[in-house]
């Protein structure tokens, strides 16, 4: 098993073989939570148009959606694990657009298979990789608006790989390490708002998840998120 990590936007369009598209502070830690409380449905978008257009023509669907970290106008709600964790989600389908993470999913077009990855589900989707077996790995971290290095997605491709290639890794004092370096913006005063403290705990609440997030292609440029896994469970936690 030949197991690569790449950056970025462009990593996403070099990406081969089974693919996992990194997205820790927030975008696929929120959609493990939002699956954990009984999602129906999640589409990741890459483009706010495209977004915008799908909840004119659905108005029952919620829209998650941020530029810049902020929630955009038009949206529902922003790209907060914290924000969301009243909403009631059960059955629902959830339009997901954000400046990383889907645009991870729309530009892997080389990819066999596409799973979302984040510190919350590490350990499912590395126990998947490991009974599929594949031949090529890639491990994109797409970083700040998918073109600067964000340290926590770094670390979960990391954390992963050690996973499965057994080298050891102090994971949870490079956690600690991110309220310096990747994660400070949560402790701002100036920006709870938009980066409440509480995502931070959220986001790196390390193996919380059982299951594997694995996207589909349903017609050309139109995805689907979907829970797979040996455990599944829907909580309303």
């Amino acid at each position: 098993m030949k197991i690569e990590i790449l950056e970025f936007i462009e990593g996403a369009r070099q990406a081969g073989g089974l693919t996992v598209i990194i997205d820790v502070f927030r975008a696929f830690s929120l959609e493990c939570f939002l699956f954990a409380k009984g999602a129906g449905a999640i589409y990741p978008v890459g483009s706010i148009e495209l977004a915008l257009d799908l909840k004119k023509r659905h108005p029952e669907y919620l829209l998650i959606g941020e530029r810049g970290g902020a929630k955009y106008p038009g949206c529902d709600y922003g790209n907060s694990p914290f924000q969301t964790k009243d909403v009631n989600v059960l059955g629902k389908t959830i339009i997901h657009t954000t400046s990383a993470g889907t645009q991870g999913i729309v530009n892997a077009r080389h990819a066999d298979e596409i799973l979302t990855g984040s510190l919350v589900n590490a350990k499912a989707v590395s126990h998947y990789i490991q009974r599929r077996n594949p031949e090529r790995v890639s491990l994109v971290c797409m970083g700040n608006g998918g073109k600067w290095r964000a340290n926590e997605d770094v670390l979960c491709a990391r954390y992963i790989r050690s996973l499965l290639t057994g080298e050891e890794i102090n994971l949870k004092a490079e956690i600690d390490s991110l309220k310096r370096a990747g994660g400070e913006h949560f402790f701002k005063e100036d920006m709870q708002e938009i980066f409440p403290r509480e995502d931070f705990a959220f986001c790196v609440d390390y193996d919380r998840f059982p299951f594997v997030i694995r996207v589909e292609e349903e017609a050309p440029g139109c995805f689907r998120s979907l829970v797979i896994g040996e455990d599944t469970w829907q909580s309303g936690e």
